[in-house]
């Protein structure tokens, strides 16, 4: 009998004001073990360029994918986030026989899935699933930044500093914020007369 084949399922920018949120799925080879994963925010970036590099060459599948600004604010966060999982889990070849995904939600996919609670720290397969993610969403935002340079994104990736706040003030609400997002809502209620 063939073992199951998990596949572990993580998202990453549902806090950021501005870009896509990202969702990576991804089934470890258990003949391939990968040292080092861990929560992708407990890594330096220079160990998640690393940690991803060798996650998509090792891996018997991954996938990674977003829901963009404009799903983010018609469906919120946390179903742009549901809809991103879907899609990478989908897009996983072979399909896995489940799915375990950090937090405390699950997307709609075609096989069990299970949450885990911090599960980026207690599940291989989640963590690499964190890390590709993580730095999917990096990458994007680094080529946003080439397109938006006022707003700094290459240092912040989209979260609210207070950098990203006085940029929103000073250069106004792009294509690329979400504008269901307070910060940036409460900015296009001031300038609407």
């Amino acid at each position: 009998m063939k073992a199951a084949l998990i596949a572990g399922v993580d998202e990453a920018g549902r806090g950021p004001l501005a870009g896509p949120v990202y969702a990576a799925a991804v089934i470890l080879d258990p003949a391939r073990p990968i040292e080092g994963l861990a929560d992708s925010k407990k890594l330096t970036a220079k160990s998640r360029e690393r940690l991803a590099t060798l996650i998509r060459s090792r891996a018997l599948a991954w996938a990674v994918a977003a829901s963009s600004v404009d799903e983010i604010d018609s469906i919120n966060i946390l179903q742009a986030s549901l809809l991103a999982m879907r899609r990478a889990v989908e897009a996983l070849r072979p399909q896995p026989d489940a799915i375990e995904v950090d937090g405390l939600f699950c997307p709609d996919v075609a096989m069990p899935a299970r949450a885990i609670v911090r599960g980026d720290a207690s599940v291989a397969a989640i963590a690499a699933a964190s890390i590709l993610a993580k730095t999917a969403r990096d990458a994007e935002l680094l080529r946003l930044h080439a397109l938006y340079p006022q707003y700094g994104l290459d240092r912040h990736k989209g979260y609210p500093t207070a950098a990203h706040l006085a940029a929103l003030k000073n250069h106004g609400v792009a294509m690329i914020h979400r504008r269901s997002f307070a910060p940036v809502r409460r900015l296009l209620e001031e300038k609407s007369p």
